[in-house]
């Protein structure tokens, strides 16, 4: 709408001029410096204008310039902070995995000592079962009455088997066998009626050790004795009765033969 204002204000006065040069007699050149004039008169607000223009193009096209240059140093700068974050993925991931070896070994380490604890207590308690020795028993597995006196010694069959831990002590005969070389505790006693004498020895591969004997002319007579033996794997311990010596047992259980392993030895 401005420019047609304009436009129709030139031909105006285009027709002013021509129409005064008719009448006053103008030249051509006063003619086309009037117009001139009136251009210039009726065009500096457009002038104006695009210079704004242009110098608010020429500001913008520098903003964009900065923006630009600070854009690429921001994608500098992430791309810095991508390579430490990196860094510190690689530093965490190397610590996890150096944490995860270390738990492992400690685990191994761990259950391998279990395991020998494990292997170790199984060995104690095989151990300690081959140790576990002992055993006592009585003359008489039921009713009651004398045995002896005889011409010779006896060996006493203790048949009435309280304990035998190992199995080392047979009834049947009245034997212990032992089964590791160690110390071994046994005791014997013996119960009888005077006037005859009770007397019975512990006897060693033969060999007697000790003697359990008691001896009056009436009433109840009794006696006991204990001994510790050195003994090797196949050695034997048994008591024997004494020659004319008697002795007396019932359910009471007065005469008893027992024995422990103490400690074994290298």
């Amino acid at each position: 709408m401005k420019g047609l204002v304009c436009l129709l204000l030139l031909l105006e006065t285009f027709v002013c001029v021509v129409q005064h040069q008719v009448d006053g007699g103008l030249n051509e050149n006063e003619i086309s410096q009037q117009l001139r004039s009136e251009d210039g008169r009726q065009n500096p607000p457009q002038t104006d204008t695009l210079r704004e223009l242009t110098a608010t193009v020429t500001e913008q096209k520098v903003n964009i310039r900065e923006l630009t240059a600070t854009v690429t140093e921001q994608k500098a700068n992430i791309r810095a902070l991508e390579t430490r974050l990196r860094g510190f993925i690689n530093e965490i991931n190397h610590k996890r995995n150096k944490l995860h070896s270390v738990n492992v070994i400690q685990n191994l380490y761990f259950f391998t000592e279990i395991s020998n604890l494990t292997l170790g207590q199984v060995e104690l308690r095989k151990e300690n079962r081959d140790r576990e020795i002992a055993f006592s028993a009585s003359l008489m597995q039921s009713g009651d009455g004398y045995l002896g006196p005889f011409t010779t010694e006896i060996t006493l069959t203790y048949r009435n088997v309280f304990t035998n831990i190992g199995n080392a002590y047979n009834p049947i005969t009245g034997v212990f066998t032992a089964p590791l070389k160690g110390a071994y505790m046994f005791r014997v006693s013996v119960y009888g009626v005077g006037p005859t004498a009770a007397t019975a020895f512990i006897y060693k591969n033969g060999e007697r050790m000790v003697i359990a004997h008691a001896n009056q002319p009436q009433n109840e007579l009794n006696s006991s004795n204990g001994v510790v033996l050195i003994l090797e794997v196949g050695d034997v311990v048994y008591v024997r009765l004494w020659s004319g010596r008697r002795i007396y047992d019932s359910y009471n259980s007065h005469n008893t033969f027992s024995g422990f392993l103490l400690f074994p030895l290298r």
